[in-house]
């Protein structure tokens, strides 16, 4: 499945904001690139050839592989702050906004997996601003769930002795599906993400675990 293909919950890959379309059709070609190759080891004529365009027009709507690499990152970031920003501001106990925080960014991982790889292991490629800039984002993405948390735990329904240190456990099982994940494995993107919520609901010790539908449990 291509990057271009790949949905999360019925949603398309998050592009929709880049214009033109060739400017787009270069992005998504340099996210194939990149999480096939390796940002090091692919070049701009790669990215060009791939779109299926000459290196020189690449360089009319990006002026460096780099550049490419910061927009994918700045809008991959920007998506999963988003997912869980919607749900730790959203209605419910901390049990079940933490799990429905878990479940969609598990899910947007598992979907986008492609893209994920790319957004979450290829940061150090970049250069000392664009790297500050998404560095910033994910600590906005760890201080979301890190409130879900501590609301749990101030509520009673967690049992948490190290929110930080748990923050950084629920994040990292999240992130790390974008790597294994596979579009033809046992579990689909949906039952992977009801599969985590439980699993992050008994890290912390929830004493009543959000009711889950049948829907949501993958066998």
């Amino acid at each position: 499945m291509s990057t271009a293909e790949e949905t999360a919950g019925g949603e398309m890959q998050p592009w929709g904001e880049v214009t033109p379309d060739a400017a787009r059709r270069l992005l998504v070609a340099a996210v194939e690139a990149f999480a096939e190759r390796g940002y090091h080891a692919t070049t701009t004529r790669d990215i060009a050839g791939r779109a299926g365009m000459s290196p020189a027009a690449l360089y009319i709507h990006y002026k460096t592989k780099e550049e490419l690499l910061h927009r994918i990152s700045r809008i991959g970031h920007e998506k999963a702050l988003q997912i869980l920003r919607t749900a730790a501001r959203g209605e419910g106990t901390a049990a079940e906004r933490l799990a429905d925080a878990v479940r969609s960014f598990v899910r947007w991982h598992a979907a986008q997996h492609t893209v994920a790889r790319v957004v979450q292991y290829e940061l150090d490629a970049l250069g000392p601003d664009s790297r500050a800039e998404i560095v910033a984002l994910r600590r906005q993405v760890d201080a979301e769930t890190r409130g879900i948390i501590e609301d749990g735990v101030a509520a009673g329904e967690f049992d948490v002795p190290d929110v930080r240190g748990t923050t950084l456990a629920v994040l990292s099982l999240c992130i790390d599906v974008a790597r294994w994940f596979k579009v033809d494995g046992p579990r689909t993107p949906d039952e992977v993400g009801a599969l985590y919520a439980d699993l992050v609901l008994r890290m912390v010790g929830a004493g009543k675990q959000p009711r889950r539908g049948r829907s949501e449990v993958g066998e």
